[in-house]
């Protein structure tokens, strides 16, 4: 089975208590370290990327995401999804090419652009190209950030999901979403639901009772780990 048909079949037939946790590396040593912790999967986090290379959030050159995420899928064994923003710019055959030669089994791509929602038609047909560029050796998580830049309306969040999903995205990221709507969205959103989760927040059981399929932390792990080497250097002085 290739690491896509792993990651894939990862989303499927979980019991409503047992999502996918994914945590996100943002390095080679943080990658291994989750890797040998057991987790069968990793996804990146294009903020905690950003932070490791001493970039601010949004502003890392795609040359040298690709690297960073090239760095990671080399230092584990298992399947690596990479957060790849908006797709910086690049058509989709040229963002599937540098997605497989970094070693990425699949990629988050963002529905908005400089804190705008994008018009979420012209989305979902880029989505498709991507979708056909890639056939099935990627792994499309769209995210929709109605809760982010939007209205917060969850109605509005299934709508732009739908169109993803049409367009061949196998699951759907609606960031930011509060607890409280997940078992709205689950209702109304097919396949696989990806939801963001804090460290200090409800663990990853609840929110799989609530609906998610899968679990991430965005740069929630980096931060925490910035903060305590802080702690340690605080120590040192």
């Amino acid at each position: 089975m290739s690491g896509v048909e792993r990651f894939r079949a990862l989303h499927h037939g979980r019991v409503p208590d047992d999502p996918l946790v994914l945590p996100g590396p943002w390095d080679a040593a943080s990658a291994r370290v989750f890797a040998d912790a057991g987790f069968p999967a990793l996804a990146t986090p294009s903020a905690g990327v950003a932070a490791s290379l001493g970039y601010a959030d949004g502003q890392t050159p795609a040359a040298e995401m690709f690297a960073a995420v090239a760095r990671i899928a080399r230092a584990v064994d298992v399947p690596v999804s990479a957060d790849v923003e908006g797709g910086y710019g690049l058509a989709p055959k040229e963002l599937v090419e540098r997605l497989l030669e970094a070693g990425a089994v699949g990629c988050n791509l963002e529905d908005s652009e400089g804190g705008a929602l994008k018009d979420a038609e012209r989305h979902a047909a880029w989505l498709a190209e991507v979708r056909s560029a890639a056939a099935d050796q990627l792994f499309l998580n769209a995210r929709v950030d109605v809760f982010e830049y939007g209205d917060g309306d969850p109605e509005r969040v299934i709508e732009r999901a739908a169109l993803y999903v049409s367009a061949g995205a196998d699951c759907v990221y609606p960031i930011g979403a509060p607890a409280g709507v997940l078992p709205l969205l689950r209702a109304g959103i097919r396949g696989p639901l990806n939801v963001f989760a804090r460290l200090d927040g409800a663990p990853a059981a609840e929110l799989g009772e609530l609906g998610a399929t899968r679990v991430t932390f965005g740069p929630g792990l980096q931060r925490s780990a910035a903060r305590a080497l802080a702690d340690i250097a605080a120590e040192l002085r």
